[in-house]
């Protein structure tokens, strides 16, 4: 069970030493495991809750090149994040997948609609023709193209092509935490880093774990800060200074019931300036985003944020009835972790960009990592292992390709056996796509084990909460496999059932204790309690 993987690696993280450690599992954290790990490199990863947990479970879901960016001409961090996204396209294709971008201008918005066209034009080009072009849509064909959109107060509009996760960001990054636990990363979730010392050319870090509450020592070469916006507070405990530092600004969405039928991004400009968008969530809508600067990184959504965004999305569609605090099934709230120079100052968010920094104490052995966004991971990856080097730490494997879904003809053999064994036919008629598609995009290799555990009992192959698009023999390969400790990791991370099915849904499933007990045995009731009081 995952407990007993989890049990496991905290033993052992006390009792090895590592060539590295890393703090914090979000993309940053979990591309640098994945990286090292996968180039024969003893990595130890921890995160003082559970993977993703922070801001990589609070995004857009999109993986794009940065479009906006062309608007303060940064065209080298634009080419290189076009780059990067035709990277995670040709390396996850069941995953990350092209999408149309539509996207309106309203009268007197700063630039010609035409204008903007060109632009979604240059765009198209640094990105290698790699999508479909675009094309420019007049005023009067915007009805008909998108029945959905007000173009009351609209001069033009475009169409573009950029990417989106298939399923969830934070399911994203937890793929890239099993590929390091399958390339011998030793991870734990919940194990807290409460300070660090140098000790004879080696870090010591004081840990403590949140659920036993045990404190222990963990040793290792160097040491990477991946903590995302708690950077700063990290390298406080373990007394290292940087250049960099953090600005934050707080982004929410709303997820409402679908809104148009149409499989495409919405986009507009918000009455900020900034990008508005209403992004595909299979049978939802996820509505936003915001932009404010906050102090902290500890930030909830609060009656402005969802006005803000429920009157921006009224204002740009044609909605009878509009979309009211009523409409609202989930939110999602998150920061930008933002790198600058320097402490404190206001960041005008139109301009700063999310590029990320890796500042490195050479002498220390220590990595910090600043800012940052999905869409860079691969090379975040990239660059940590070459740091790593630098710094004196032998990398075994040093040409290993550490990402990516399996090859071709693994994914042929997979079709093949879920065809004759007529998996498709066991599919939910209301599901979105295919089992097997599903199962494959999810789990890889793993899916193997799931064909083999339906062979034995077909019954398994049944979705436990309704509209939830998990099976129970998906539940169990979390169980066993994913370090699944609260029932909110499986319900809003490695899965987004929470952020698609209403809580009083949830409350009433019956098959919620059904998916309590494969996942816990003997604390099921205690960890439903758990969920359900928060």
């Amino acid at each position: 069970m995952a407990v007993t993987l989890r049990d496991s690696n905290v033993e052992k993280l006390g009792d090895q030493a590592f060539d590295v450690l890393i703090v914090g599992g979000g993309i940053n954290g979990a591309v640098a495991a994945a990286s090292l790990a996968g180039r024969g490199v003893r990595v130890a990863l921890i995160d003082q809750g559970d993977f993703a947990c922070g801001v990589s479970s609070s995004s857009s879901n999109l993986a794009w090149g940065g479009i906006k960016y062309l608007e303060t001409r940064e065209f080298l961090l634009v080419n290189k994040l076009c780059k990067c996204r035709n990277q995670l396209m040709r390396a996850y294709p069941s995953t990350v997948k092209e999408i149309r971008f539509f996207t309106t201008i309203q009268r007197g918005f700063r630039f010609w609609p035409f204008f903007v066209y060109l632009g979604s034009v240059l765009y198209w080009i640094m990105g290698r023709f790699v999508t479909k072009a675009p094309r420019y849509i007049t005023r009067r064909a915007i009805e008909e193209a998108e029945p959905v959109i007000n173009t009351t107060n609209v001069a033009g509009a475009l169409e573009y092509s950029d990417c989106y996760l298939y399923d969830n960001d934070a399911r994203f990054v937890f793929n890239f935490i099993r590929k390091s636990l399958n390339y011998g990363c030793i991870a734990a979730n919940y194990v807290e880093s409460t300070g660090a010392r140098r000790e004879n050319g080696q870090w010591v870090t004081r840990a403590r774990d949140a659920i036993s509450g045990d404190s222990f020592e963990i040793r290792s070469t160097a040491v990477i800060n991946a903590c995302g916006p708690w950077v700063d507070a990290q390298n406080q405990v373990s007394g290292e200074q940087t250049q960099y530092h953090h600005l934050f600004s707080k982004g929410i969405h709303l997820i409402v019931d679908r809104i148009t039928d149409n499989q495409r991004v919405l986009t507009f400009f918000a009455s900020d300036g900034r990008l508005f968008f209403l992004i595909p969530m299979g049978p939802k809508t996820c509505i936003g985003t915001t932009d404010t600067q906050v102090d902290s990184p500890a930030v909830e959504v609060t009656d402005e944020d969802r006005d803000f965004v429920l009157k921006n999305a009224n204002a740009l569609l044609d909605l009878d009835p509009p979309l009211t605090r009523a409409s609202i099934i989930s939110e999602r709230v998150g920061v930008r972790p933002l790198a600058i120079k320097g402490e404190g100052g206001v960041a005008d968010w139109v301009e700063l960009s999310r590029k990320h920094v890796i500042e490195v104490d050479e002498p220390g052995q220590h990595l910090s990592i600043f800012g940052g966004k999905l869409t860079d991971c691969l090379n975040v990856g990239d660059e940590v292992a070459q740091w790593i080097e630098r710094l004196g730490i032998a990398i075994p494997q040093a040409d290993n390709k550490w990402y990516g879904e399996p090859g071709a003809e693994l994914r042929d053999e997979f079709m093949l056996q879920s065809q004759l064994m007529e998996l498709d036919a066991l599919t939910d008629p209301s599901s979105s796509e295919p089992l097997s598609e599903r199962f494959w995009r999810r789990y890889g290799e793993s899916a193997f084990g799931l064909l083999e555990r339906i062979r034995e009992d077909e019954s398994c192959v049944e979705l436990l909460i309704e509209n939830a698009e998990y099976t129970r023999c998906e539940i169990e390969l979390a169980a066993r496999r994913e370090m699944i400790i609260k029932l909110e990791d499986f319900m809003r991370r490695r899965s987004k059932i929470e952020q698609v099915v209403r809580r009083e849904d949830l409350e009433k499933a019956p098959g919620l204790r059904e998916a309590c007990d494969i996942l816990f045995e003997g604390e099921a009731e205690e960890r439903l309690r758990e969920y359900l009081s928060t």
